[in-house]
């Protein structure tokens, strides 16, 4: 793990194993991540992956593993995607005049065999404490194929209180307690439309433990129109995560036959991206 803090703000780990996905995030001296309080789905690359604040899920796939379409041999596209577990190229690291900056490369191998790279770059802006992702996912395959992307930010459950709420626009009644739906455990997915500047807004706090702030959550709306909300405290589980995603939570084939896939042509690209800041 590669420490990246500016500052002001988070102190980030980010991982170069996997992405130069988010390991730790410590805020007021406490990680937030949910480390081993979350379920094993059985895929390696998944457990590891999600014991952190950050991880990616695509761009082959993204949710739970659905059989491949004209395969023989029971090839299933895995658990969200194939990303997860590839190496990072760090191409730069810059701390300058507060601020701290990343730029990787990852490229991936995706369950069809295929190609594909993502173009990373990390922020963190020292006089405000904002952490900004861009990512640039890139088809460098011979074949037009539909890209997906999620961000998985999950946060240790055992760091809310009473106090602690989920607010934003696209949330029923703008809100509610963080302990939203059944006892144990529960997950949503909304539309989540642009509220300014482009970007749609999700804030989670405030949080007791860490000094009563709250996590401001801001989205590239138009690549990640839709915000999918899900936690488990059965336990051992005791996580709670905010995901963005570019898609609808229905079955891959449904989003084909409705003609919601995203396709790129080889060479083409998609952005996508996210801040968050803890207020």
């Amino acid at each position: 793990m590669m420490e990246f803090a500016a500052a002001t703000g988070p102190k980030l780990m980010l991982d170069e194993t996997s992405l130069m996905d988010i390991g730790g995030c410590v805020v007021e001296g406490i990680d937030i991540a949910p480390k081993e309080a979350v379920p094993d789905d059985g895929d390696a690359r998944i457990s590891h992956s999600v014991q952190g604040f950050l991880f990616t899920c695509g761009p082959d796939h993204i949710r739970h593993r659905e059989p491949i379409p004209g395969r023989s041999d029971n090839k299933v596209f895995p658990l969200h995607g194939s990303a997860a577990g590839h190496a990072a190229k760090v191409l730069w690291t810059k701390f300058e005049n507060g601020n701290a900056e990343c730029r990787a490369d990852i490229d991936i191998v995706t369950v069809e065999g295929l190609p594909a790279r993502i173009e990373r770059h990390w922020f963190i802006d020292g006089k405000t404490g904002e952490a900004h992702l861009k990512d640039k996912v890139i088809n460098t395959s011979d074949q037009t194929v539909p890209t997906f992307l999620m961000y998985h930010m999950n946060i240790g459950g055992k760091w809310f209180d009473e106090g602690t709420r989920l607010e934003g626009a696209m949330l029923e009644g703008g809100g509610f307690p963080w302990r939203f739906g059944k006892d144990g455990g529960d997950i949503f997915c909304v539309e989540a439309p642009a509220t300014r500047d482009g970007l749609a807004e999700v804030r989670l706090g405030p949080m007791a433990a860490v000094g009563g702030k709250t996590l401001r959550v801001r989205v590239k709306a138009d690549t990640l129109p839709h915000l999918q909300v899900w936690r488990n405290q059965t336990a051992p589980a005791d996580v709670l995560g905010i995901e963005p995603v570019s898609h609808r939570w229905v079955p891959r084939a449904e989003l084909q036959e409705a003609g919601e896939f995203v396709m790129l042509k080889p060479g083409e690209s998609r952005e996508y991206g996210l801040s968050f800041a803890f207020v």
